[in-house]
Parts: C-alpha cells; structure tokens; sequence
C-alpha cells in the first residue's frame, strides 16, 4: 500500500511528465491496434483469395492473364509500398498471371496501352490520373472494339479516387479498401460504365470516365495546397483571394449540344455453330448470281443541335457514373452552367462544397441533359480544363458520349443496391 501511495504521489508531483506520457503511451496503443486490425483485414482477404487459387483449371483451360498498370508516384509516393503490402499477395495467392508494369512518368500509359498484347483483364492501381492515362490510351487503339470489352479493375491508391465510390463500398479504413478492390476483381461482378469522348483542335481524344470542368471554382481548387499554412481555413483562403483578382469572374463560351438519345436494348450475345461447307457453298453462289438491288435514297435525318451562350463562373461536363442508375432509358451526360451573377460571399462558401464534390450542380444552375456538345472557346483564353482532375490547356473542345463503353469490376452488394434501387 505505501508503495503504490508512493508512486500515486510521485506521479501527482511530476503531472506534466505524467500527462505527456499518458498521451504517448495511449497513441501508441492506438497505433498498434490499428496495425493488428490491418493485419487481420490482409490475413482473411489472402484466404479468401486462396480458394480462388485452390479451384483446378482443367487442361483445356489457360491460366487468366492481369496486367496491372501501377503508378508508383500516387498517393505522394507511398502507391508502391501500399500494393505491395495489400494488393499484390491476394492477386498471386488467386492462381492467376499477374504481370505488374509501373509508369516512370506522366503519359506513359498512354504509350504502353499501344504496346500491350493480350490480356484476360487489365487492373489500375492507382488514382484519378492513372486511371485516365489507361483509358486513353486503351481506347486510342487502332483495335479498341475488341480491346474495349476487357474488363476492367481499379485499385484506389491515389490521393483522388472518384470512381471508387461508385464501384466500392466506401470505408475509412485504407487497407480495407484497397483489400475489398482486389477481392472485387476476383470475384468476377461486373458494370457498364460511360466515357466522355473530349476532342480539341490539335490533339488525339482525351477520354474519361467522370467529367470536365473548366471555372473558377476549378482554378481555386487547384491552389489550395499554396496556402497550407492557413491550416484548416486553407480552402477558405484560396476561394477569398481568388476572387480578390477580378470579380466578377466571367467564363464566356458558345455551347451547342445534341439531347439524350434513347438507350437500345441489350441482346445477350448468342453464339451460332457455323453451317456445313455444302450450304455455305450455296449461300455464296446465290449471293454471286443475285441481282443487284438498286440504292434507294433515304432522307438525312437533321440532328436538332441547340445552341447557348455562355456567361459562367464555371461550367461542367459530368458522366452518370458517380450516380449510376442501371436500368435508366435513355443514355445522356450532364451539363451544368452556373451563372456568374453569384455575389463573394456565396462563392467562398460554395468552394468548400465544390472541394468535397466538385460536379456538384447547385441551386440556381442551369442543367442540360446531352449525348454530344461543342464548346467553344474565345480566342486566347487563359485558364486550364480540369479532365478527370487532371489539368489541359484551356481550348475548344467538342465531347461525345460513349453510352457503356467499359465494363469494370464492382462489388457484387453495391451492385446489386444499384439494381434495388432503379427498380
């Protein structure tokens, strides 16, 4: 007893020593909790994934080939060492051929998508940039139609991951996400997502999967991190002395778009055995000796394209991916126009909101549905184009949808919600 009173009046005399290791001692095992937890996550995920490589493959039958596109630059350089950790053990222990390319600089997955051969599925490990520079360069293939249909995995390992929101249960726990993306890529469930087709002047097409944006909201966004050193009133701060520049902030442009288009059936595709030599014999020589049909002219249809003239603070292009809605009619993409007509005050404050969703349509903006527009530019504009959260040379651009372009694995709940939800 007097020992114990002896330590308690020890601790008491010396109450800053004992407050400061208190606080250590109380991190500390907070922290090694935390790393025993992802230790438990990588341990039943690499279970889980040795049943898919426990499952015999008959002779007959080839080993699928992954090819994972991996930037080790994401994620302020720790990309690499999360893969390594969470995502490459769960791919191996599956059974199948992984092969692992890592991009050195920015574009070059472009170049390497022109270079690949076959593969059974293609993975994207990491963020919003890698995850465009794959689809472009996918997609800018002379064989994309074929290319196109392989499906496609994306592990979050950026700093910005939309589109994991869309195809994963979101959680803030990172191992567990990057855990849940792979074993989603195993399990095999996939959806249809659209692309955005965008088109300048000079360049190929860039092509992306969540939208464009080109404003002063964007331009604010970007030069957030200048001013870390107002801590949590950083965002605040970019939005206020971005608009001590000029005000108000005008973005003039012509718009012309065409409205949604409605969405076809979908036809399971049906595999026919080919007819015997002796008919497909008979089928040529009837087409040889048959007359010719004469062309008949049909009238062009004309495309009701409708014009706007913009006067902005920013203007938005948005796939229905982020909301994505499965059996919807009709295939369109989302134009927002929100008028510049909106005082400081209201700015500064809609800049944090624009930083948590940066496709975000507010009250008072004009929203337009359509499968195609061209946005055109005045001479010399200064400023960037926000594709994909990835930055280009304000320019001219015309943007094409491409209704279900890519098909991506997803979690088999969330897409089952999706389905509840449409019906």
């Amino acid at each position: 007893m007097a020992k114990v009173m002896k330590i308690f009046h020890t601790l008491r005399n010396h109450w800053k020593k004992t407050t400061v290791g208190t606080c250590l001692l109380a991190w500390g095992g907070n922290w090694l909790y935390g790393k025993h937890c992802d230790n438990l996550l990588r341990r039943a995920a690499c279970q889980e994934a040795q049943v898919f490589g426990n499952q015999i493959i008959p002779s007959n039958v080839n080993i699928k080939k992954a090819t994972v596109f991996l930037n080790p630059a994401a994620c302020k350089g720790k990309a690499r060492s999360l893969f390594e950790k969470n995502a490459a053990p769960i791919l191996h222990l599956s059974g199948l051929d992984v092969t692992v390319v890592k991009t050195d600089y920015e574009g070059q997955a472009k170049k390497l998508l022109e270079l690949m051969e076959h593969t059974d599925m293609i993975i994207i490990a990491g963020g919003d940039g890698t995850l465009q520079e794959v689809i472009t360069g996918l997609l800018r293939r002379a064989d994309e139609a074929a290319f196109s249909k392989i499906p496609i995995g994306f592990i979050p390992l950026g700093k910005t991951s939309t589109l994991s929101h869309t195809l994963y249960h979101e959680s803030a726990n990172q191992v567990q996400c990057i855990t849940d993306a792979t074993l989603s890529i195993l399990r095999g469930e996939t959806i249809p997502l659209d692309v955005l087709q965008i088109k300048g002047n000079k360049d190929q097409p860039v092509f992306a999967v969540t939208g464009l944006r080109w404003g002063s909201y964007r331009d604010a966004g970007a030069k957030v991190s200048k001013y870390w050193y107002l801590g949590p009133l950083k965002i605040k701060g970019a939005h206020f002395f971005n608009a001590l520049k000029e005000w108000p902030q005008k973005h003039l442009a012509s718009l012309t778009y065409l409205g949604p288009t409605p969405r076809p059936p979908e036809e399971p595709e049906q595999k026919t055995s080919r007819p015997p030599l002796y008919i497909r014999l008979y089928k040529r020589l009837a087409n040889y000796w048959a007359p010719v049909p004469k062309e008949i002219p049909t009238e062009a249809t004309s495309e009701s394209w409708q014009e706007v003239q913009l006067s902005a603070i920013e203007f938005s292009v948005t796939t229905q991916n982020r909301n994505l809605d499965l059996k919807r009619t009709e295939d369109f993409m989302n134009i927002c126009i929100e008028p510049d007509t909106i005082s400081k005050g209201d700015y500064i404050k809609r800049g944090s909101q624009k930083i948590q969703d940066p496709h975000l349509c507010p009250e008072g903006g004009q929203c337009l549905q359509a499968s195609r527009c061209i946005l055109q530019l005045p001479e010399n504009t200064e400023g960037s184009l926000a594709i994909d959260n990835e930055e280009y040379e304000a320019m001219s651009v015309e943007v094409k949808l491409l209704p279900r372009k890519l098909q991506f694995f997803c979690d088999a709940v969330k897409k089952e919600h999706m389905l509840q939800g449409a019906s």
